[in-house]
C-alpha cells in the first residue's frame, strides 16, 4: 500500500519526508487493530526538520478516538501554522488513497491543536470521552476533541 508519488508531499513551503511506514494489525482484538500509517518529518523546502506527523490510513473505530493525522511542532518553530500545512498535504494523501474525510483529534486543553483543527475548517463532531482500554488514557487524557475533514475536491 506504499504511496510514490512524492510530489503530492510538498507545498510551497515544506515537504513530508517518509521515515517509516507502518503495515496494519487486523488479527488483533478490536481495541489493539491498527491501521497502516506513514511517518513523516516536517520539513521546510530546504531540509530544516520542524516537526513530525503521522496518516493513519482507514476506518476502524479506534482511529475515531486517535484521529488519522496526528502532529507535532518543535518548540522552536510553533506559531507559523507549519500543522496546517503538514495537514493539508497529508488532506491530499488520505485523498489519493481513496479516503472521503478524516479525523484529527486532539485533548479539549491544548488551545493551539483545536485552533489549528478550526483553521484547517474542521468540523467539532464532539468532545468525547475516552474508552476504559484507549491507549490515550495512559498519557492523561480522558476525553478528545473530535474533528471531521471532508475531503471534497475544493478543500484539497
Amino acid at each position: 500500500m506504499r504511496f510514490s508519488d512524492t510530489s503530492l508531499l510538498s507545498s510551497d513551503t515544506l515537504m513530508l519526508v517518509l521515515t517509516r511506514f507502518t503495515d496494519a494489525v487486523t488479527d488483533a482484538p478490536p481495541e489493539r487493530q491498527k491501521v497502516p500509517s506513514y511517518h513523516f518529518d516536517i520539513c521546510t523546502r530546504s531540509g530544516e526538520r520542524l516537526g513530525a506527523c503521522t496518516l493513519r490510513v482507514g476506518y476502524i473505530r479506534r482511529v475515531y478516538y486517535g484521529g488519522h493525522i496526528g502532529y507535532g511542532i518543535d518548540e522552536a518553530h510553533r506559531g507559523h501554522h507549519y500543522a496546517a500545512q503538514a495537514c493539508r498535504i497529508l488532506f491530499r494523501l488520505a485523498a489519493a488513497h481513496g479516503m472521503e474525510y478524516v479525523y484529527i483529534t486532539c485533548d479539549p486543553e491544548n488551545r493551539a491543536s483545536r485552533r489549528t483543527c478550526e483553521r484547517l475548517g474542521g468540523a467539532l463532531l464532539e468532545i468525547a470521552e475516552l474508552p476504559e482500554n484507549n491507549d490515550l488514557r495512559e498519557h492523561g487524557l480522558e476525553r478528545v476533541c473530535v474533528f471531521r475533514f471532508d475531503l471534497r475536491p475544493e478543500v484539497l
